[in-house]
């Protein structure tokens, strides 16, 4: 991964692509295999909200009170973007999606590694996403380096919150519902 490879794991749920966000052949990569437009985001897995911290900029209370809630799990959420992280992997938008994983093959590669990783759904953009390694094999051939196989996974994806507004919005419902984000936020007072 070092040297700009790209690896597909699992997660709770589906496989996703995993690459060095600070190597811009990796991210571009990334972007060339699964045939997705520049002008949109590549999703980041961390390890803690501390790695979030270096990532993003004016964290708001809402992030603390759904990362403290629903992390490790999953969650991912749209933050404002720190200079840190290349415009290329933000689409240029200056806004970063985040996500801290329950999966022990995701937290082992982060913590081995010690830095986030650049983790989009394992699939053709616009096409139904990897749900075991044999289906990575079969629609990324060629454009993936090394397939972590752990069998077939089941269940939902993540759910993406956009907390960058005064308004916080459900961009894609998964596992989590707009509802338990809601009733979280309530509670907290937020």
């Amino acid at each position: 991964m070092r040297r700009g490879d790209i690896v597909a794991i699992p997660t709770e749920a589906l496989y996703v692509l995993v690459a060095d966000p600070l190597n811009l052949h990796a991210v571009g990569r990334v972007f060339a295999a699964k045939g997705r437009e520049i002008h949109r985001s590549l999703p980041m897995l961390i390890n803690s909200t501390f790695m979030a911290e270096e990532l993003a900029k004016d964290l708001s209370t809402r992030f603390y009170i759904l990362a403290r809630h629903f992390w490790p799990g999953p969650l991912t959420m749209i933050v404002p973007s720190s200079a840190k992280v290349p415009l290329k992997v933000t689409g240029n938008t200056g806004r970063l999606a985040i996500r801290q994983s329950r999966s022990r093959v995701a937290q082992a590669l982060l913590d081995w590694l010690d830095q986030p990783l650049v983790a989009t759904s394992a699939n053709i953009s616009g096409q139904p996403t990897c749900k075991s390694g044999i289906d990575v094999f079969g629609v990324m051939d060629g454009s993936v380096d090394l397939v972590l196989d752990a069998g077939p996974l089941a269940g939902l994806g993540a759910t993406t919150v956009d907390i960058t507004e005064p308004y916080w919005k459900v961009i894609r419902e998964g596992a989590i519902s707009e509802k338990e984000i809601g009733e979280c936020l309530k509670t907290a007072g937020v």
